[in-house]
């Protein structure tokens, strides 16, 4: 079998597809959609999310040090859509995408209460990678929707209907295939 060669690209699909809220002291709070996103610590927990320095919520996250992720669903799939094709240097995208923004706990920025989940990051370091520039940051909090708790208090996002990003196109999440460890359970459930 011969494969094709192409010339070296971002291929790592799919990727969350994210609405981080942000808002300098004073000013309307504003949201961009981010898909290069991702964890890359456990403890701390950190995060990190890459924006081009020429769009509008760059130079807002520069400076306040702080945002918001909010996971996006299917319902949210929309407003996602608008908030990574229009800038907020012209529209309210709060209320052109009829989001609700709620306060957050430990950053100024509010969070988008119609999703699942937010998680509330504090900037520890800025590294200039080339088009994009990569705000590493601290997560100090993370605040869920209870309607994805069940009776236990687990979060439950399969629930959630999250949505993913994958070279130009959005998708809901599917089928469980498994959990972590499940290939090596000595009881095993049944995945296909």
């Amino acid at each position: 079998m011969s494969r094709e060669i192409w010339k070296a690209g971002n291929m790592l699909y799919p990727l969350p597809a994210v609405m981080v809220s942000c808002a300098r002291p004073g000013e309307r709070p504003n949201v961009i959609t981010v898909a290069w996103a991702g964890t890359v610590c456990s403890a701390p927990a950190m995060v990190s999310i890459s924006v081009r320095p020429e769009r509008y919520s760059y130079n807002i996250i520069r400076e306040t040090g702080e945002f918001v992720i909010n996971l996006t669903t299917k319902k949210l799939a929309r407003a996602a859509d608008y908030c990574g094709v229009r800038s907020g240097r012209d529209v309210d995208k709060f209320r052109e995408a009829f989001l609700t923004a709620a306060p957050a706990t430990y950053v100024a920025p509010p969070l988008i209460e119609e999703s699942p989940v937010n998680i509330e990051c504090q900037v520890r370091e800025v590294v200039e990678l080339g088009s994009h520039h990569m705000f590493i940051s601290e997560v100090l909090g993370v605040d869920v929707d209870p309607q994805y708790l069940d009776k236990k208090g687990k979060l439950c996002l399969k629930d959630a209907d999250l949505m993913v990003y994958s070279h130009g196109t959005y998708f809901s999440l599917g089928e469980e295939l498994g959990s972590f460890g499940f290939s090596v359970w000595k009881k095993r459930r049944s995945y296909k």
